[in-house]
């Protein structure tokens, strides 16, 4: 459910700048006002706006605070109507066509030969998704569409996302039909997840437990391991290799936004400087994650 919101909130800060950049100006209030709702949301289950790190190794930091499905309820229930007011704006106003349709294109056989993924590589008519294709979490128990698009522009780009919104609604309905009303949220794994607060101060296990697992980590055996997940630019993996120690011997991460500003030049040969601002905006990079 969280994961679905974060794509949201993802995708409408996507929207609502790159419709201000190409003038576009109500759009980008109306998409902040929605995602300022979801903010809150991660600010009520965890006490923070932005970086929450609520999921944790074996389950999450904190039991989620009573009433909080009810807030996610009215986001929820609001949605289908933004978006709709979204598209009746943009979707077939001529002046976003004129600035999107026909502009930046990449082929099918560029963005699988550059790697590109996400809804950069699925509006070039490429059916892949880390959802769907090596579903991790509880992916396989949801039932949605991997929207993809033939046009392989900036236009299409802006239709599978705003499509990707509307399926992620249906995986928070069904996941919030699914959420049990009792019941553990962490794991219980001695010598890996930390003990609760509770027993660790009754329990002189739990006390050795805690301060081993915050004072040395835990040390998984030694492999490797790579991980993806459909972010909401596309594939981000993790590999790791640990040889026994609480410290990974070598951590790579695989970002989107640094392998699809690759596909930058192809988009923009042979147009106008103004449509750059077009193409960059469609390819939805974060240079935080491109610098690092």
């Amino acid at each position: 459910m969280l994961t679905e919101l974060t794509r949201i909130s993802s995708h409408l800060v996507w929207l609502g700048t790159h419709a201000i950049d190409l003038g576009a100006m109500s759009v980008f209030l109306y998409c902040f006002r929605e995602r300022e709702e979801i903010m809150k949301i991660y600010e009520y289950v965890s006490g923070q706006r932005m970086m929450t790190s609520y999921f944790r190794i074996g389950g999450l930091a904190l039991e989620p605070p009573p009433g909080w499905l009810d807030r996610v309820q009215r986001i929820v229930d609001a949605m289908p109507g933004h978006i709709d007011e979204y598209e009746t704006l943009l979707t077939e106003n001529r002046i976003w066509k004129a600035r999107t349709a026909g502009v930046g294109m990449l082929s099918k056989e560029d963005a699988i030969a550059m790697g590109v993924s996400g809804p950069l590589l699925r509006a070039s008519g490429v059916p892949y998704d880390v959802r769907k294709m090596f579903p991790y979490s509880s992916y396989d128990e949801f039932d949605f569409e991997m929207k993809t698009d033939n046009g392989g522009d900036c236009y299409a780009r802006y239709k599978v996302r705003v499509a990707e919104m509307r399926e992620s609604l249906k995986i928070i309905r069904q996941a919030m039909n699914k959420i049990p009303s009792e019941g553990p949220f962490r794991a219980e794994l001695p010598g890996v997840i930390p003990p609760s607060r509770e027993e660790m101060k009754t329990s002189i296990e739990g006390l050795i437990y805690h301060f081993k697992i915050f004072t040395e980590g835990f040390a998984p055996p030694p492999g490797e391991v790579y991980q993806a997940i459909e972010s909401p630019r596309g594939e981000l993996g993790v590999f790791m290799a640990s040889d026994g120690s609480p410290k990974p011997y070598r951590v790579k991460f695989r970002t989107p936004s640094f392998v699809n500003l690759q596909s930058l030049p192809n988009l923009c040969v042979g147009r106008l400087i103004a449509d750059v601002v077009a193409c960059i905006g469609t390819t939805d990079i974060v240079l935080g994650e491109v610098d690092r």
